[in-house]
């Protein structure tokens, strides 16, 4: 896999002035957290779910989950995890488990995880899928808590004992408890606690706030982000702050799901759009077919990251392209961080960034540099003269 692969090389080459790297569902976990990107949701009761899988895969979509929680009725979840069997077998027909990855046609998977209800499904489901179970990263384990995690998280473990699979946990969070005020503090330390303790497989950890809105009676409308609804936004901002930290101790966070979009598989058409969120921006937009309702997307995209947020739970293939776009490594930042981080300045000090437009402080902007250099390494670097606009409108191309 790698992001943008489905992009002409020719096409690459004139986008980047480094490539992203490619990566498989072996790569290290450090590598795999941040090259989520855009995760899509899929209920797994679809009857042509292997089909969509490689249809998404083929279209730029590196991770996704398989719903049988809060995407499927309480009466289909049968269905859905006898689908799943169905569906895993399907992807997994004309490869082998030692293939090579280069021939093999599951290499061109997405990572693929099961977004269970009970821990028991985990090892039920482990069981059934048989040596498919090659094809599938993890589990994402909904309304996690320490009390609720310890079972699904042992489940987890005692699944990849019996497959002799790696698998990681994603936990989705999105409890009452961590949304109440006179909780949140007490249930953000036993989440630190148990996640800790099972660092090596939790992956990332996902916000649930359509959840959050739900505990209040709210829905931001498309043009407004996560971060106008206050409540949500003081939630965001202490589990960045408990567990996104930069010091070793912290996970990966992904941002929160965006409800809307255009009906049919396009949002974009062949018009001039002025966004705001693009003011200031090259005046000929013409390349960038943005309609309206894509503005609230993009602002959340870049408010997500400015508030240590990386990758993005998504419910259309629409949306997947914008986030990758805007994961991107800008060619100014890349220069930054590779300035920052050489080896002669491991002493510190203070430098005038190359662009000349900022000032580069080398031991407080260390970690952020790295972060950068990290998600360069899976998204890549664009040339100076290419922006967004350029980057979305070939991965709409592609």
């Amino acid at each position: 896999m790698r992001h943008f692969g489905y992009i002409p090389s020719a096409t690459r080459a004139g986008l980047f002035h480094r490539e992203p790297a490619v990566f498989t569902a072996d790569s290290p976990a450090r590598t795999l957290a941040v090259a989520l990107g855009a995760t899509l949701y899929s209920p797994a009761t679809r009857p042509r779910l292997a089909d969509d899988v490689r249809k998404q895969a083929a279209r730029g979509v590196v991770s996704m989950v398989l719903c049988l929680e809060d995407s499927i009725s309480d009466a289909d979840v049968e269905a859905g995890e006898d689908n799943l069997v169905r569906q895993f077998a399907d992807l997994a027909a004309g490869t082998v488990t030692d293939a090579d990855p280069a021939t093999d046609p599951a290499a061109d998977l997405p990572l693929l995880f099961i977004r269970v209800r009970d821990p028991q499904q985990i090892t039920d489901l482990v069981t059934r899928l048989g040596e498919t179970v090659r094809l599938l990263s993890g589990f994402v384990l909904p309304k996690f808590t320490e009390a609720r995690g310890q079972a699904f998280l042992d489940a987890l473990l005692h699944a990849e004992q019996a497959s002799g699979r790696r698998l990681f946990a994603m936990p989705v969070l999105e409890s009452p408890d961590l949304l109440h005020l006179e909780t949140r503090a007490e249930t953000l330390a036993g989440i630190a606690a148990i996640t800790d303790k099972y660092r090596d497989r939790v992956l990332a950890l996902r916000l649930g706030v359509t959840d959050f809105c739900s505990a209040y009676g709210l829905r931001r409308s498309p043009d407004m982000t996560a971060y106008d609804v206050k409540i949500v936004a003081h939630v965001i901002a202490d589990v960045v702050n408990v567990l996104g930290r930069s010091d070793g101790t912290g996970f990966t966070v992904t941002g929160p799901v965006w409800e809307y979009f255009r009906p049919g598989e396009r949002m974009f058409k062949p018009q001039l759009r002025r966004s705001p969120f693009l003011e200031g921006r090259a005046e000929d937009l013409r390349t960038a077919l943005i309609e309206h309702d894509l503005d609230g997307l993009l602002r959340e995209i870049e408010l997500d990251r400015a508030n240590g947020l990386l990758g993005k739970t998504c419910i259309h293939p629409t949306h997947v392209v914008p986030v990758h776009a805007l994961s991107v490594v800008s060619h100014e930042e890349w220069s930054d961080a590779q300035d920052i981080l050489r080896p002669e300045q491991d002493g510190g000090g203070v430098l005038r960034s190359a662009y000349t437009n900022k000032m580069n402080e080398v031991k407080p902007h260390r970690a952020w540099a790295e972060r950068t250099l990290l998600r360069a390494e899976v998204f890549g670097v664009a040339k100076e003269d290419v922006g967004f606009v350029e980057l979305l409108t070939a991965g709409l191309a592609g």
